[in-house]
Parts: C-alpha cells; structure tokens; sequence
C-alpha cells in the first residue's frame, strides 16, 4: 500500500511538472506557428525541448524520491533520450493528426501529450527513478 501511495503521489506531481511543461512547450509551438510563421513540423521539437528541459529540473527536484544513478549527466542523457523517443511519438501523432485524419494543429498536439505523457512517466519512473 505505501508503493502504492508513493507512485500516486510522484504521478500526481509529475502530471503537475507535466503540465507547466506543456504550457512552455504549446505556448512555444502556438507562437512559432501563428505569430513566427514557422511550419508545425519545425515548431513542434523547439516547444518539446523547452518543456524537456522544466520536466528534467521539476523532476529531479520535486517530482521523484529516488533516483538509480549517481552521474547526473548520464542520468540527464538517458532522460533525455526517454524525451526523444516521446518527441518521436509527439511527431508521429501530430504528423498522423494533421495531414491523415485534418485535425488542427493544436487539436492534434493535444492528442499527442497524452500519449507522450503516459510514455514518458513510465519510461522515467521505471529506468531512472527506482531503485533496484
């Protein structure tokens, strides 16, 4: 029960960080595309990696009790990778959304953090932030 209670009490903060990183990280896409010009497919990682960046240091510091590794840069790196295979699906599904099924833009980047959400809590908790 206290496993239990733990892994809701990180989910429910890292749905928090998570979602003051997806305000940076639409915020960014939003601007870039309605006000910069910049196509959705390029505005999409420029928005992704600002969010990264808040959720690595929200993590790190208010989100998870325990961390696996001592090196903070090979931790950052395997974060981050974890943050570019969710890029990859944040692609995929706004790529999917827009030019496949014609949902806006914003509509389908919406669709796309959740998935990306549910990917990237998993991955993090279970590779970096469990002890063994």
């Amino acid at each position: 029960m206290k496993n239990f209670r733990s892994l809701a009490k990180e989910g429910f903060r890292y749905f928090g960080a998570s979602a003051l990183a997806l305000g940076i990280d639409l915020a960014t896409y939003s601007g870039l595309i309605y006000f910069a010009g910049v196509h959705y497919l390029v505005a999409a990682p420029v928005g992704f990696a600002l969010g990264l960046a808040l959720i690595y240091l929200l993590s790190v510091r208010w989100v998870f009790a325990e961390r696996r590794l001592a090196d903070r840069r090979v931790e950052f790196t395997v974060f981050a990778l974890i943050g570019l295979a969710g890029m990859g699906i944040n692609e995929l599904v706004i790529y999917v959304g827009v030019d496949r099924f014609a949902l806006g833009p914003v509509p389908a980047k919406l669709l796309s953090s959740g998935l990306v959400f549910c990917f990237n809590f998993a991955s993090r908790k279970f590779l970096l932030f469990t002890r063994y």
